[in-house]
Order: structure tokens, then sequence, then C-alpha cells
């Protein structure tokens, strides 16, 4: 690495940064372009976490593998130990069947730049640099299992920066969990002696019935959702067992604890009705996102200096919000999840079409502008006592929820998307 040698101003270093990234941004679009081409599930981005950490290695940083016990995270680093530490967080797990159609390619693409053009400076501004691998995103609560290993302890600050259809500096993300629901019936020959059976898919529907009749009363910012895992096995038999997963989401973990109430009642009136027992157990709570405004603001500012133009938060409805593990971060450390424009708008995230702007010669243009944006925060951040005070004292002031009620409860490889 050819890290300055001598002091530096936070206005030199951010030419320097701009420049790094400049020279990397071929690199960064390979990067981003190899995980695209192999998409992998939660948990299971082995090829995703290996080559993204040979990047980082190649540039100098400190890198270990399989970090905080988890084989497909990493932790790099570069600059003094006791120095104000900014960690730029990479995502890389893609979707069930539509690929990276959240553009955590990108996401990744734009952290490890973000990180190498950091690391030129960090030392000379006092500053450390991390740049974490946080796997499962998409519902495999990765920064969970990483927070409690202490992944992000000490920190002065979190950030990644999300594609998207437009350019915002926060978003209202939601506090969300899922139930997984079985039914257990009895099996009986459908024509035969249909008495004999207890219809678990009769219970599933009937739940699946009642929670549609419960969206009719739910706020603007409550969502839930609701899809049948499994109805039975042959049309002649009457199925012993059903399952169902149910998403709640709601603006923040206390009123999504009475979602989760009202959910557990009309499954368990549900199962009383055909007569099926049930097992039902939540996954785990992904949390509201506590944006700190000043650290996202100052985000915008970098991002503006480099050309880039943004719609005003209000402008996101919370109609349109969804949740992410980075929120659960945010209730312990001051973090910004801005978003940067890939794509037109009315390109939905989560979509086969998302998926293809996210291998575009926009992603590939956006990559750059949010690694120098996000590089550049963390100057700011190294360099100014004052920001640094009052990102914290925000932080300090946010209400924010016990984290221990945030326990992940049993995500696996190829769970499907918050």
């Amino acid at each position: 690495m050819n890290a300055s040698t001598g002091p530096v101003t936070a206005e030199a270093a951010k030419e320097l940064v701009r420049a790094t990234v400049t020279d990397w941004h071929p690199r960064l679009v390979e990067l981003s372009h190899d995980l695209w081409d192999r998409p992998e599930l939660a948990y299971a981005e082995h090829h995703a976490a290996a080559v993204i950490a040979g990047v980082l290695e190649s540039a100098g940083l400190d890198v270990e593998r399989s970090a905080h016990g988890i084989e497909t995270s990493f932790v790099a680093r570069l600059g003094p130990a006791d120095g104000p530490d900014v960690i730029i967080c990479c995502e890389y797990d893609a979707l069930p069947v539509i690929g990276h159609a959240c553009g955590h390619n990108v996401i990744a693409a734009m952290g490890v730049g973000a990180g190498i053009a950091a690391a030129q400076v960090a030392g000379q501004l006092g500053g450390r640099v991390t740049v974490l691998g946080t796997p499962a995103e998409e519902g495999g609560g990765g920064k969970i299992k990483l927070l409690r290993a202490g992944a992000f302890d000490g920190a002065a600050a979190a950030i990644m920066v999300h594609p998207e259809m437009g350019e915002v500096e926060y978003v209202p993300f939601l506090a969300a969990d899922s139930l997984e629901v079985t039914m257990l019936g009895q099996e009986s020959h459908a024509s035969s002696a249909p008495w004999d059976g207890i219809n678990a898919l009769d219970a599933v529907v009937s739940a699946y019935v009642g929670l549609q009749m419960m969206r009719a009363t739910l706020h603007v910012d409550e969502k839930l959702h609701v899809i049948i895992t499994e109805g039975g096995a042959a049309d002649n038999v009457i199925p012993g067992r059903a399952s169902a997963r149910i998403r709640v989401r709601a603006g923040n973990a206390g009123r999504l604890a009475e979602l989760k109430r009202r959910v557990e009642v009309i499954v368990q009136s549900a199962a009383s009705q055909v007569g099926c027992s049930v097992d039902q157990r939540w996954r785990g709570n992904y949390l509201e996102m506590i944006n700190n405004k000043t650290l996202a603001a100052r985000y915008r500012a970098n991002a503006e200096l480099l050309g880039r133009s943004f719609y005003p938060p209000e402008m996101v409805p919370v109609e349109m919000a969804g949740s992410t593990d980075m929120g659960n971060v945010s209730h312990v450390v001051p973090a910004a999840h801005p978003v940067i424009e890939i794509c037109p708008i009315g390109v939905a995230c989560h979509s086969p079409e998302f998926a293809t702007w996210a291998r575009s010669e926009k992603a590939d243009e956006a990559i750059a502008g949010g690694a120098a944006a996000m590089a550049m925060t963390a100057v700011d951040i190294w360099a100014d006592a004052e920001l640094r005070s009052a990102i914290r004292s925000e932080f300090e002031a946010a209400e924010r929820a016990d984290f221990d009620t945030a326990a992940p409860a049993h995500f696996v490889v190829g769970d499907p998307q918050l």
C-alpha cells in the first residue's frame, strides 16, 4: 500500500482517497461482476468471502478470514488500534432463484473500494478503518451474530451504502421478524376414510385467511406477508402436516412485539378450529434502523461533492420500506445506511429486473461514487473531533431497543430475504 507517510490535511486526504478509488475502479467492477456471476446464499458465500478478502489483502490491509466464528465473514483493518474506528460493512449474499436482485455485489465492491481508499490516510489522520464482511443479510441475521461476537465494539461509526432506484441519505427501514408455523394433523385416505383425517392444510389456510383479514387493521408502517411452504404431497391423502412462513414489520420493536402477539393468537385459533397441534417459532428480530442523521448528512455532502444528486428523505414513503440487520447495528453504534442510484425509478429491488441493473454500467459507475463518498466521510470523522462528538451525542439521545430482545433464533443457509 502506498499510503501517505506524513501528516495530511482533510482536504488533501479526500483528494487522495478519490484518486485511489479511481485507480482501483476497474478492479472493483471486476469484483462486482465476479460476485454477480456466482451468487451464493446466506452463510454459504464461500467464494465471495474469499475473493473479497483476497482483494483487500492485495491492497495491504491486515485480513482475518472466518472472523468472529463465522466461516464466511472476514475483518480487514489498517490504522492505529486506539484511533476512532470507522467500520465499513460489506454484504455479499444473494437471493434464492433471482441471484443478486438486492445488489449486494455492488455493496461489497463499494465497501472494498472505500476501505482501500480510507486505508491510504487512516494512519496519518490517527484513525482506523475496518472493512467487515457481513454475510447473510437476506434473512440470516449475519450482523446480529457479529454484534454478539463483539465485531462492532467501540466503533466510532458504521456505514454501508445500498443500491436503489434513487439517491437518499437515509430511509425508514422497519423492524421485522418471521414466524415459521407447522400444523400437525393426521393423514388419511382422502376418499376412503376422510373422517379419520385431521387436515393440517385446512389449519394453515384458515390461519392465512385470518391473517389477511388482520392486514386491513394495520397502520401504514405495519406490514404482514404470508406464504404457504408445505401443503401435502399427494392429492388423495389428507395432509397431516402443513407449514407457512409469516413475516411482520413495524416502525419499531415495541409495536412489532404487539403484532407478533396478534399473529400468534390467529395461528393458535386456526389450529384449534381444525383440531391440529401447532409448532411455531420466531426466527429473531431485525430492529428498525436508527439513522444517525449527522453521519448521513456528512455522507451526502461528500457524495454531492462528487456530483451525485439526492432526493429529500421525506420523498421515500414508509409504505416502501424494507428491513435490514443494519438496523440492529444502529442500536449499538452510530450508523448510516444511505442508498445510491443504479436503476430508473420504478425498478423494484428483489426483482429479476433489478438483478440485471446490478450488473449494469450504471451500477459500475455507482461503485466509484459510493466508495469515494464513504472514504471521504471516514476522513471527516478522523479529522473532525467536533463531528465525532455530534455523531455520538445524537446516538446517545436516540431511543434504542434492548439488543438482548433481538437474538437470532435459527437462521440457516438458504433462508429467504427480509
